[in-house]
């Protein structure tokens, strides 16, 4: 994790880095607040946010996994996706039998 004094350090370097009244103000404690109720601080142009989705509820994260099916979908893709295994296996099995 990030330290205060590191943070503080990185905006002094930005700011004596940083040409006169062309760029934008640094909030080195920015606040980050989720739909899903996290809030954390991070360097940012902007004093708030509020974002959608984070470390903290994203899938890949957390490990759960959700699919989002809208209207049957996916189960359309997968009975498609399986005629079509199928349908290979069968064809393969007519040319064999076809050069005998």
């Amino acid at each position: 994790m990030v330290t205060a004094n590191l943070i503080n350090t990185m905006a002094q370097i930005i700011k004596t880095m940083a040409k006169k009244d062309i760029h934008p103000k640094y909030y080195p404690n920015a606040k980050v607040r989720c739909a899903c109720g996290n809030v954390f601080e991070v360097g940012s142009t902007n004093p708030e946010m509020e974002i959608e989705i984070c470390s903290a509820c994203h899938p890949f994260y957390t490990g759960k996994e959700k699919i989002v099916d809208a209207m049957g979908r996916v189960e359309k893709f997968q009975k498609r996706l399986a005629k079509k295994t199928t349908s290979k296996k069968t064809k393969k099995k007519r040319k064999k039998n076809a050069g005998k």
